[in-house]
């Protein structure tokens, strides 16, 4: 029996601009988008329905967006069988790491092996950016300049020389994108060209600057969660050259150079931190999802 075997990355966004609302309801954005070494693990095997199982039973139901890739997948390709996906969790959810997407985005490219569907790639980028804004970018991975609402990608050289140490505070907003989108102001659009001078930076092989890390959400974000702020704090405290939030939160991180470094930070943060701080502690991946096709 075939298996598609899949590992599918965290990302993190390297600044973030929100441009403006757009007549559609969404938002143009500007954002560097960067695979890192945290992933879901999600495996694949032949069925006569498609099915889904996950090892956080709260993510279970029907609006997860493996089966909503699955199912778009198959009408699309006039697939009559389907599928048996497991899927193990370990990308922290709503945090700011892009899990649902990049699950969904290993669904698409599992199961066009899976199923020897012969996708083209523009065809399975259509179908991602159906899913979300994130999904095209977690098709394939790496570094890329994302625009647009999220399907306008602009890949960039490796990002070299980085590892990130990430805090993912225990904390739960109630629909926090639309939440959090809701509370942007005209005073926190702005053009975008910061995230492109950012983009111009590591396509040129630069190191990352931090005041091309803002984020457009951090100001809403802190508004609602002002606790938040004390992990700025902690991050200084603990030696972190900079504090950079990652999509809309609430998961913050910084980027250093050498692993020894981030293993130093991390552990300080650890002692500094609620216990229920999630630190994690990865570097660049220039590719998604990781794929492997066996048998049994």
């Amino acid at each position: 029996m075939t298996t598609v075997r899949a590992l599918a990355p965290a990302k993190l966004n390297l600044g973030l601009e929100v441009i403006g609302k757009r007549a559609d309801g969404y938002h143009d954005i500007a954002t560097v988008m960067q695979t890192v070494s945290l992933f879901d693990r999600l495996t694949a095997t032949p069925g006569s329905e498609i099915a889904l199982h996950v090892s956080d039973p709260s993510l279970a139901g029907e609006d997860n967006l493996v089966l909503a890739a699955a199912r778009l997948l198959r009408s699309s390709v006039g697939q009559a069988g389907g599928a048996s996906i497991e899927l193990k969790k370990r990308i922290p959810t709503a945090a700011g790491l892009g899990g649902a997407s990049s699950d969904a985005a290993a669904t698409l490219v599992s199961l066009s092996q899976l199923w020897d569907a012969r996708m083209p790639p523009d065809k399975l980028l259509d179908l991602a950016s159906r899913l979300g804004s994130d999904v095209p970018f977690l098709v394939e991975g790496g570094t890329a300049l994302v625009e647009g609402r999220g399907e306008t990608l602009t890949p960039l050289r490796p990002l070299a020389g980085a590892w990130f140490v990430l805090v993912v505070p225990a904390v739960s907003i109630p629909r926090k994108t639309p939440t959090l989108y809701g509370a942007l102001t005209p005073d926190d659009f702005t053009s975008g060209d910061r995230v492109r001078r950012l983009a111009t930076a590591i396509e040129a092989g630069g190191e990352l600057d931090p005041e091309l890390l803002a984020n457009a959400f951090r100001r809403p974000l802190l508004a609602l969660r002002p606790e938040l702020g004390e992990i700025d704090r902690v991050f200084a405290d603990a030696g972190a050259p900079v504090v950079a939030l990652s999509g809309a939160g609430p998961t913050l991180y910084t980027a250093v150079r050498e692993i020894a470094q981030a293993r130093r930070l991390a552990g300080r943060l650890h002692a500094s931190l609620p216990s229920d701080a999630r630190v994690v502690v990865c570097r660049p991946v220039s590719q998604a999802p990781l794929i492997r096709i066996g048998d049994g």
